[in-house]
């Protein structure tokens, strides 16, 4: 999962990140490439994202990601 991730924001965002970068206050990701981070999620997860839960306290680090999706796929 960890690896799917960096891979996709790298390809998104034209960014090497590590798990505990903050995407977002760095301007890793912006309004479009984290909604298209998170369509590549559903895609690869077979989940569903919530507009409304596109939000820092999911998305801001590779680990909060993971623990999101985690709690997605439960």
């Amino acid at each position: 999962m960890k690896d799917f991730l960096i891979e996709k924001i790298d390809e998104l965002a034209f960014s090497t990140v590590e798990v505990d970068d903050k995407l977002w206050a760095s301007e890793i990701l912006d309004s479009i490439t984290v909604v298209e981070l998170a369509v590549e999620i559903e895609n690869e997860y077979n989940i569903k994202i919530p507009f409304d839960e596109i939000i820092v306290e999911n998305f801001e680090t590779v680990n909060l990601l993971i623990n999101y999706i985690k709690q997605k796929l439960a």
